[in-house]
């Protein structure tokens, strides 16, 4: 089959199978075609909620499908491919997290939406990347413990002098793995480029840039912006993305390292077995689990609005 006529054969079923399709940014282009829901890990969650579609098929990993049935636990979710996990999000578990917990006891548990719905159920609230300085500032302790990405929490820290964050070791090994020699080498080869970066990467790469932020706050940064040229500083798909939708612009990826090979998994012929009822796999977890893990997504929910 041709991806045209893949496509079509998707289109069809996810009508015949109410199914909505979520895709987070980072898949390739031709999934995001097919999909009902595009965008960062948080707006597929809340997605699950606000469509009626009784069965959910998720683009993406391991963490986000856990993020839709916890906030849509009466639907089925099925996480497309079955390998694609989130080496950050499998960084801390649930007991690492609580002998962490009893040597900080005054401090309030923040973690990032990429961990795993056992991990939440020993943290207070959720953050993502977009969210997570306006909720610590919200936090009305001024003890908080960031998990699991330092690089992250190293950056909203400076942006919340008052708080004092404590940081473990865990991150994005992609985004970690960029160097200010590849932002140099960026610079060099289009001088006329603004540098935007994803605060995942290490802070001396967060400094250089001339924007930092969320992959959807980048790419809007990208699309609202004046300038005409860009270095990409996360996953190589969105400048791939941005360059389709911003054809009079120009997009580069800074370097050859933002590669994430798990969101890489995911394709169209698993998106048409797992709409067949032959591939992907079921998030399943039981009502105390659903309704643990919970309680630290509803606490995102009330300080991020």
């Amino acid at each position: 089959m041709t991806i045209h006529e893949l496509q079509q054969e998707i289109l069809r079923l996810k009508r015949e199978t109410d199914t909505c399709i979520l895709a987070h940014s980072y898949q390739a282009r031709e999934i995001l075609e097919v999909a009902d829901v595009c965008g960062d890990s948080f707006t597929l969650a809340l997605a699950a909620v606000q469509q009626p579609h009784r069965n959910m098929l998720m683009c993406g990993v391991h963490f986000m499908a856990e993020s839709v049935k916890l906030l849509a636990p009466e639907k089925t979710v099925r996480l497309a491919n079955p390998l694609a996990g989130c080496p950050m999000a499998e960084q801390m578990d649930k007991d690492i997290i609580s002998a962490v917990k009893q040597s900080l006891p005054d401090y309030t548990v923040v973690a990032y939406i990429n961990t795993t719905a056992s991990l939440k159920t020993v943290c207070d609230v959720c953050v993502t990347s977009s969210s997570a300085v306006q909720i610590v500032q919200r936090i009305d302790n001024p003890n908080i413990l960031f998990i699991p990405d330092k690089n992250l929490g190293a950056w909203v820290a400076d942006q919340c002098p008052e708080k004092n964050i404590k940081l473990l070791e865990g991150g994005c090994p992609i985004h970690a793995a960029v160097t200010v020699a590849d932002v140099q080498a960026a610079r060099a080869a289009n001088p006329e480029a603004l540098l935007l970066v994803h605060p995942e990467c290490v802070p001396s790469v967060v400094a250089l840039a001339d924007y930092v932020g969320s992959t959807t706050g980048i790419m809007q940064y990208a699309k609202q912006s004046a300038a005409r040229e860009f270095i990409i500083g996360t996953e190589a798909t969105i400048a791939e993305h941005l360059q389709y939708d911003c054809p009079d612009k120009r997009f580069f990826a800074l370097g050859t390292k933002l590669v994430c090979p798990n969101m890489k998994l995911t394709t169209l012929p698993d998106v048409l077995l797992a709409l067949r009822g032959e591939g992907g796999t079921v998030i399943d977890m039981d009502d105390e689990m659903i309704a643990s893990a919970r309680k630290c997504v509803d606490k995102m929910i009330e300080l991020g609005g």
